[in-house]
Formats: structure tokens, sequence, C-alpha cells
């Protein structure tokens, strides 16, 4: 059909009979989210005299996403779930929230039922080469207070930038672990320094990053789940100072407040303090929940993950 053969009325008219909009029956929300995405799509295809050839190239293209389970990074890449994010922000903020931890996007490799300890954990297997790296922090309330008990759930890649359960080369929940929080709220977690990743070469998401002239890389990261009784489960993650792709992460999760600097510990004494026998890196990161509330969105989301075997 030749572009603007169609009025926006007859668009509407057509997005709403697509829609079941006048239909008995059905879910009502979703009838309304389907019809305004049917005819915003219209208008694209409308506006921008999208083709056949076209049109049916990116259907290929969702099909090749679909088929090889990469909406979990195409969805960051193009911006959504930080989009998701500081839409959620705002919604903290009309509530009267204030004061917590930055969020951030939670990824596509997160595995529920990590092992749970108290007070710490080791997270690798000792497999790794990689430089020895100690976590440690507090989780506290706005006031300071520290939070007990509070779950802290920790993931993150290895320094070839592979994550358990994806890679097929680690053992299970290898780099993952749960830490209960002590009466101080603080925990630690001895790890190895993760690298960074990029999607796979043969992805969709790579494909599309390359037509939109951009990369599809990410810098190196540790990912968390915050959560404690009477609070907001927290999403979040930090970086690192100096990475390449800090400020570029083809995801969007990097946010100013969550960037941390590695402190590079060779002194004999401390080496021997931490229990190690050689240079590590350390880190401090504390986290700050907000108070739960019926007056804002709930921050525990229902989606699909990665299912241990």
């Amino acid at each position: 059909m030749p572009a603007n053969l169609m009025t926006k009325k007859d668009m509407k008219e057509l997005a709403a009979e697509a829609a079941g909009s006048a239909a008995e029956g059905g879910n009502p929300r979703v009838k309304e989210v389907t019809e305004r995405l049917l005819y915003r799509v219209m208008q694209v295809i409308d506006e921008c005299d999208v083709t056949m050839d076209e049109f049916w190239a990116a259907v290929g293209f969702i099909a090749k996403a679909a088929k090889n389970n990469e909406f979990g990074l195409l969805v960051p890449g193009v911006a959504l779930e930080h989009f998701l994010d500081l839409r959620l922000d705002e919604a903290d903020k009309r509530a009267g929230i204030g004061g917590g931890t930055v969020r951030t996007i939670e990824g596509p490799l997160y595995v529920a039922g990590a092992p749970l300890s108290k007070g710490e954990a080791r997270m690798d297997d000792g497999t790794d080469p990689g430089e020895v790296f100690i976590i440690s922090g507090q989780v506290t309330d706005e006031a300071g207070r520290p939070i007990p008990n509070a779950i802290v759930d920790i993931w993150h890649a290895n320094s070839k930038g592979g994550y358990s359960f994806i890679d097929g080369e680690q053992a299970p929940y290898n780099l993952r672990r749960r830490i209960q929080t002590g009466d101080d709220g603080r925990y630690l977690a001895r790890s190895i320094v993760p690298n960074g990743y990029g999607c796979p070469p043969e992805s969709a998401t790579r494909e599309l990053m390359g037509l939109l002239g951009r990369h599809a890389e990410r810098p190196a990261h540790v990912h968390y789940f915050v959560s404690a009784p009477g609070h907001r489960t927290l999403t979040t993650q930090f970086n690192f100072t100096g990475d390449k792709y800090l400020h570029t992460d083809f995801a969007f999760g990097t946010r100013d407040e969550l960037i941390v600097t590695l402190d590079r510990v060779t002194d004999p004494a401390q080496i021997r303090d931490a229990g190690l026998n050689r240079p590590f890196a350390r880190a401090t990161f504390d986290v700050v929940l907000t108070k739960e509330t019926a007056t804002a969105p709930k921050t525990v989301v229902e989606r699909e993950h990665v299912i241990a075997a």
C-alpha cells in the first residue's frame, strides 16, 4: 500500500479492530496496549515509508532474536531496560522515596538459588587464574542504621567475561553467592576481578548494534539484588573506574553513583591479614535500602531467568 494512503483515523480504526477493542471477552489491559502499539507501528511504517522487504527483514530479525533467546540482551541494548529504571526512579520521587542506593539494570544472566552463607562467602571455585578480589560493604537504611539479615545476592563474570550456567565452562553457581548480613549489616565476598563481555559474534543483538553504528560491549561489573523485610528490594551493580567501555556500555547500565575504584593491595602485612599469599584487589560497596511503601510501584520484577540445571 503506498505511503500516506491511509489517514491517521483509518490506522487508528484498523489498530483498534486488530486489538479486539470492540469485541467481547479477552483481557482489557492487553487490548489497550496492543491497540496503541499497533497504531504506533503503523505510523512508523507510514512515516518512514517502510518497504515490504524492510518489514519482513525486521520480522526475520525478531524471529532470530527469539530463537536465540536474546531478548534479555536486546532490551537493555536499545535502552528500554534503562528507561524502565528511570520511570521507576521518577515514581519513587513522586512517592517521597529518596536517599537509597541508585538502581540499574538487572541484565539477562541472573540464576536463582545461589548458595547462601552468613556474613561472608567465597564466590569462586579456585580454578580461575584471575586477580583475587575482595568485596566488602554494609547494608543500612536511610538513617544509616545497619540492616541485619539482609540478603545480598551477588553474581558476576569470570576473568574471561563468562558466566556460570551460560558459558558452559564453569561449575554451577561459580561466581554466584547470596550472603546474609550480620547484626552490623556487613557482608564480605572473596572472588576474582571480573572482565567485561560482548554480545556473541553471530547474535542478532550484535548485528543490530552494527547497523546502528554502535559497539556491543559491556564494561566489567558486579551485579546485586539486595533485600530485607520492610524494605524495597534493590537491583543494582557497580562498575570500575578506568574501564574502556565504562561510559559507553551498550546496555546503558553505568550510572555515575555506582562506579568504584579498585584498591590494589601489595603490602605484605595487609596480604597476610587478608589470609592471602599474593597481591589482591579490593573494593567497598555499601548499600542503602529504602522503606517499602504502598504508594510506589513494586521493585520485585517477575521475569524469566536462566534455570539452574
